[in-house]
């Protein structure tokens, strides 16, 4: 067991194939202390990720060492979850995908109902279970051109794996089946059917009908005001979907975090309430009622009834006018607070729009109308200054060590440090691509495949061309790219107000050894 960095609040600890993924996160997940927010198990790893407030990485690291001698002694490993998936086998790459393992139609599906399977693992979509089986030996090859659309409910195989896909996405597995069976429902009380750990069997049926997931109805509240022109991007935010990585969920959530956590205390709401992100500005609305709002982050013109008020400071909007939010000239998302919040469907215990996923309500567009929660808490406070200033033109952003920075070379690592990387034009809530210098790998690291592992918004992964990739708060929660390094949490918040063509600067936050 090889425990590893990842970042100011995670350690991502090795093991040496599946089967002790499995018995890790067992052991692990039988005796959790407080502060742990997440376990995520993958093909060889699991990530543990912490609240270092209440958990020192230091003390997690003690606890993950300490777990194997705990279970010898106790042998209190909880009995697994099992659950039965109905199957029609009437997926259209059935016949090839036999054909590829040298089997008849009949004999792969005689072996996939024969198997005792078991979830190692979740990743790609939320619900979405990697399934393993002692039983099954056949390495399915994946089809040679992903489908861009893979509907819902679809049974697949790749590699030795066999999974079914909570939701419509694209993907290279082979499909051989469908179920009905509810994968993966945000509105009930167990959201996700086949978690890590859980053992699977699927009995054969003729035929399903896959239902179409029922749609999240908004609460109901007062209403606030009318949506004229969202922007480029407006969507409703809040402190996301904390401790849900190991069944495929990101953390979503506002980017900005200190951003939105001002703009909800100056209108006196309570603290993570709903609030609007706006991207690039340009949004523009009408008051149906007197309200309270406030605007962080990103620097721009802010107007009410034609008139320029203050962005961080509580101001009033009247029944009746308009609110007018320009182009930014500094920075990328601000953050509109309206006192006593955004009432909004919920998915998860959350209103955040997940970008990647579709979780959360869909972004604002023109005509739909706002109302309010009942999130105020305290008074709009007699706020004379807020402290602020814009986002600056070149950002320095902390980093810290990352699990895979020995597959780099010393040049490389430098670099990452050393250079001004430059935002690219594919900059958004899932990831930001950086242009600069390309770092290479370690001659043996060349070539050389990694096996999906659990990730975290302000990983930085590289892939083979060497062009590294900083992962959102709608990133994936698994990923098959090595990280070189963690933008730690103030360094994510810097981050969220990175443009296309704005300066980076990376600083190492790590120690030096």
């Amino acid at each position: 067991m090889v425990i590893r960095p990842f970042g100011d609040s995670a350690l991502l600890v090795e093991v040496d194939g599946l089967a002790d993924v499995l018995d890790l996160h067992a052991r692990l997940a039988a005796a959790t202390p407080p502060g742990l927010l997440d376990l995520v198990p993958a093909a060889r790893t699991v990530l543990v990720h912490v609240d270092t407030a209440v958990l020192p990485l230091s003390a997690a690291r003690t606890w993950i060492t300490a777990s194997e001698s705990a279970e010898r002694r106790t042998g209190t490993a909880p009995a697994p979850t099992e659950v039965e998936l109905p199957v029609a086998y009437d997926g259209p790459d059935l016949a090839d995908a036999a054909s590829l393992v040298g089997l008849s139609p009949d004999a792969l599906i005689g072996r996939h109902l024969a198997a005792r399977w078991r979830v190692a693992f979740t990743g790609f979509a939320p619900g979405f279970g990697y399934l393993v089986s002692d039983d099954w030996n056949l390495d399915m090859p994946r089809r040679a051109t992903p489908r861009t659309r893979v509907p819902r409910g679809a049974v697949a195989l790749a590699g030795g794996f066999t999974g079914a896909y909570p939701r419509e996405t694209p993907g290279g597995w082979q499909l051989i089946g469908t179920t009905d069976a509810p994968l993966f429902d945000p509105s009930a009380a167990e959201s996700v059917l086949l978690r890590p750990g859980t053992l699977v069997r699927f009995r054969r049926v003729a035929s399903v009908a896959v239902a179409a997931p029922a749609q999240a109805v908004p609460p109901a509240g007062p209403h606030a005001f009318d949506v004229v022109d969202p922007g480029a991007l407006a969507t409703v935010q809040d402190a996301g979907r904390p401790g849900r990585l190991a069944d495929g969920i990101a953390l979503s959530g506002a980017a900005d975090r200190p951003a939105f956590a001002a703009a909800n205390r100056l209108v006196g709401n309570a603290e993570g309430a709903s609030a609007i992100e706006i991207t690039l500005g340009g949004f523009r609305a009408t008051s149906s009622r007197d309200l309270w709002i406030a605007v962080t982050g990103a620097w721009g013109t802010v107007r009410i009834a034609d008139r320029d008020v203050d962005a961080y400071r509580p101001v009033p909007w009247p029944a009746g006018t308009d609110l007018s939010i320009g182009a930014f000239r500094a920075g990328v998302r601000a953050v509109l607070a309206v006192r006593g919040g955004v009432a909004s469907a919920s998915a998860l215990g959350s209103a955040a729009t997940d970008s990647l996923a579709g979780l959360g309500p869909a972004p604002l567009r023109a005509g739909d109308a706002v109302a309010t929660a009942d999130a105020a808490r305290h008074p709009v406070p007699a706020v004379d200054l807020w402290p602020w200033t814009p986002p600056p033109d070149v950002l320095e952003v902390a980093i810290a060590a990352g699990p895979r920075a020995a597959w780099f070379t010393p040049e490389a690592r430098r670099a990452l440090v050393e250079s001004r990387w430059v935002v690219g034009a594919r900059a958004d809530r899932v990831g930001i691509r950086l242009d600069g210098p390309s770092l290479t790998r370690t001659p043996d690291a060349v070539g050389r495949e990694l096996p999906s592992e659990g990730m975290l918004p302000g990983a930085v992964q590289v892939p083979p061309d060497g062009v590294p990739v900083i992962l959102g708060p709608d990133g994936p929660v698994t990923g098959g790219y090595p990280v070189i390094g963690v933008i730690t949490a103030a360094g994510r918040a810097a981050l969220a107000q990175a443009r296309p063509g704005s300066h980076l600067l990376l600083r190492s936050a790590s120690p030096r050894r």
